[in-house]
């Protein structure tokens, strides 16, 4: 009885699917840079929003001061005038218009009182979150520098990995190595699976009396009934 060897196929199998692992351990590190890049962003955005609306709150206190100022001279002026009138009603009447300014003023200045304590909390949110901001910074080019160093190193050890494979590869029988192709791409790797106690350990589906009987003989090479993976015997 001639047993199929499979050790050469599976020893192949091992080194691919380490290749394949590496490769797509690269592929990762980019995307994990970008999402390390990509908070960096929204933390800068929550900084500026907080930083705007401090500069908001500044601009509208100054918008005030200077309605209060102009207000204030509008009063200045009114009251000038009451000195050259000589009509009693022409005196009230500019009365009643330094009394309506003064009621504006007032509200100006409760308003500017709402929006010095509005620029307090702004400012310390705004000095809150820039504290916090650069500790965030600091650890995320920490840990863009990481994945670059690690980037590194899984290049090399993909390029050491892909050798090992193409050494393995020229050792495989064609027919092994063709069926294992074509297995690779559908069902999908891994290729040659084990079977024990009467299951494939690709599909985990129960095989045929008939495959687990084949693969215990090992004299050709045996295939799930279920998923169509190359399948060997394993107590």
């Amino acid at each position: 009885m001639v047993v199929v060897d499979l050790s050469k196929l599976r020893n192949f199998q091992e080194r691919d699917l380490l290749q394949l692992s590496l490769g797509q351990q690269i592929e990762a590190v980019p995307r994990d840079i970008a999402g390390v890049v990509a908070k960096i962003a929204s933390e800068r955005s929550a900084i500026e929003t907080a930083k705007a609306e401090w500069i908001g709150l500044e601009a509208k206190k100054k918008t005030l001061e200077t309605e209060i100022k102009s207000a204030e001279g509008q009063v200045a002026k009114y009251r000038t005038q009451q000195l050259e009138v000589r009509k009693n009603d022409e005196y009230r009447a500019l009365t009643h218009e330094i009394e309506t300014v003064e009621a504006t003023i007032d509200s100006y200045e409760e308003e500017e009182l709402k929006i010095l304590y509005a620029i307090d909390e702004a400012k310390k949110r705004f000095v809150e979150a820039e504290a916090v901001l650069k500790g965030n910074i600091s650890g995320h080019e920490a840990r863009i520098a990481a994945l670059g160093l690690r980037l590194t190193e899984l290049e090399k050890e993909n390029a050491a990995a892909v050798a090992a494979l193409e050494q393995a590869r020229a050792e495989v029988p064609e027919t092994q190595l063709r069926l294992y192709e074509r297995l690779a791409r559908s069902p999908g790797r891994p290729v040659c699976v084990a079977v024990h106690h009467s299951r494939c350990d690709g599909c985990h589906m129960k095989v045929s009396a008939n495959v687990e009987f084949e693969a215990r003989k090992g004299e050709n090479i045996t295939t799930c009934d279920q998923c169509g993976r190359i399948v060997y015997w394993q107590l």
